[in-house]
């Protein structure tokens, strides 16, 4: 019997690697133990919350972006709210589809009107042409309004520069002025979303060949697993005919 399984994609069959069997009684007991770790890791998340409302914040110059009705101020892209956060999705010219990860991420957000009684707004912000950008949204069936800050330095301020990576940035909103208060990128924005927070329920989790898992686990040999792959923005477009 093979005691190692790799996958390029979705499961279509039992895997030979299986989790132990044993009685209800150990197995409860075992999830008792994980249970203690878990409510560990809550509550250190707490900590870093608290600690992230008091961080000090810069004062931000007036940028000017492109939305789908023209240029637009950032202060303006808060309408009205006093927070904002920003989604820096990567983007790579004349790209039939661009960054599979960030597709997949950004897909998640189907209503962001919870927002609304935190006074807050969830939007993304691309390197790439406000046309382009737009016509990418509706290709993929995006729902979050976009913005471009091609022509702004914006972006590279911000630690998204033209050619580089995707992030998170929160912005506070004092009357005309925007403050900068927090910014994450990489596996920093994992929690913000609930695609790998499922998956790493899974008894196989993200099948990614860094991650600690038993031997014989199926693997993906590539970084970010099959959610992070190019191919996965092609599930987020219409369906074929």
């Amino acid at each position: 019997m093979s005691t190692t399984q790799t996958s390029t994609g979705p499961s279509t069959g039992p895997s030979t690697a299986l989790p132990p069997v044993v009685s209800a009684d150990d197995w409860r007991r075992e999830l008792k133990a994980l249970r203690v770790r878990e409510k560990a890791a809550t509550r250190e998340l707490d900590a870093i919350a608290a600690q992230r409302r008091r961080l000090p914040m810069i004062q931000l110059p007036d940028y000017v972006l492109v939305g789908a009705d023209g240029p637009i101020r950032l202060v303006d892209i808060f309408d009205g709210r006093s927070q904002l956060i920003t989604y820096h999705h990567m983007w790579e010219a004349d790209a039939e589809w661009q960054c599979g990860g960030c597709t997949g991420f950004t897909s998640q957000f189907t209503r962001l009107d919870f927002l609304d009684p935190y006074d807050a707004r969830f939007v993304i912000v691309t390197q790439g042409p406000i046309e382009e950008a737009l016509a990418y949204k509706e290709k993929v069936g995006n729902r979050m309004d976009w913005f471009s800050t091609v022509d702004s330095p914006f972006g590279t301020d911000v630690d998204a520069p033209p050619g580089g990576g995707f992030g998170v940035n929160v912005f506070l909103r004092d009357g005309d002025t925007v403050y900068r208060t927090w910014h994450t990128n990489g596996r920093g924005t994992e929690q913000l979303g609930y695609n790998f927070a499922l998956v790493d329920l899974l008894p196989y989790g993200r099948r990614e060949v860094w991650q600690d898992s038993p031997e014989g686990w199926p693997r993906t040999p590539t970084y970010g697993g099959w959610l992070g792959s190019p191919d996965v923005a092609r599930l987020y477009g219409p369906p074929a005919a």
